[in-house]
């Protein structure tokens, strides 16, 4: 059972599904709210403070991609966890590029959903929500990475990153000079039921690239052949 009460929002449109995953959360001790369309689940997810947001993508009016994007364009640091019918790897990337933290496809069983929301709860600081707290910096050379507000800077330039790619790029930072593996790189970073035989990591390994090499002579994230990735301040 969850003992601190937790707050979730589900934005679902299937009033059978919406019941099964607000009753299964509420019966673990969640407090949930809800909405059956994206307008609807905009306003609540705005103007609340949850911890995890859950969201169908094929709802009516503003579908779960758009309305994760307008959640993170108001750096709302909410988890969210994406649920859709459509499960190729272009549609996942789709998501995680829009900013959400996970996804699920359907139909899957209630254990299942309930250990992808215990996962991300387990991520959430445990700083007090809308506490002033003193700045949290990590570097790698001119790298700099603000845990507190999420932003990432190089060389005094802002860079603007997802929600996994940020996570990606602090845990190449806190390990710097360290070869991460795929194997590991894919348990932190998405956890459970991952699946290896997708190129996801290669992926984001060429998205951060991108974002943060190459427009500067100095190279930081190198790749090991066969066996994975370093950031390196030399």
């Amino acid at each position: 059972m969850n003992t601190e009460k937790h707050k979730i929002l589900v934005v679902e449109d299937e009033p059978d599904v919406l019941q099964f995953i607000k009753q299964g959360l509420e019966e673990n001790g969640f407090d949930v709210d809800y909405a059956y369309d994206g307008d609807c689940g905009k306003k609540l997810a705005l103007s609340n403070h949850y911890d995890v947001i859950i969201l169908d993508i094929i709802i009516p009016q503003l579908n779960g991609i758009e309305l994760c994007k307008k959640i993170r364009n108001q750096k709302n640091t909410a988890k969210i966890l994406l649920l859709t019918a459509l499960g190729s790897l272009d549609d996942k990337l789709e998501g995680f590029e829009a900013g959400a933290d996970d996804y699920l496809v359907k139909p899957f069983d209630f254990p299942e959903l309930l250990a992808r929301v215990n996962v991300l709860t387990k991520r959430i600081t445990q700083t007090p929500y809308n506490t002033p707290t003193q700045e949290h910096i990590i570097k790698v050379a001119d790298l700099a990475l603000n845990l507190n507000n999420k932003r990432v800077k190089r060389g005094g330039k802002e860079i603007t990153l997802t929600a996994k790619e940020f996570a990606l790029l602090e845990l190449l930072v806190l390990n710097k000079n360290r070869v991460l593996s795929k194997a590991e790189i894919a348990e932190k970073i998405w956890d459970i039921n991952f699946d290896r035989g997708t190129n996801v990591i290669e992926v984001y390994i060429n998205f951060l690239r991108k974002k943060i090499d190459n427009d500067y002579s100095v190279k930081l994230l190198h790749t090991m052949v066969g066996m994975g990735y370093i950031l390196k301040d030399e």
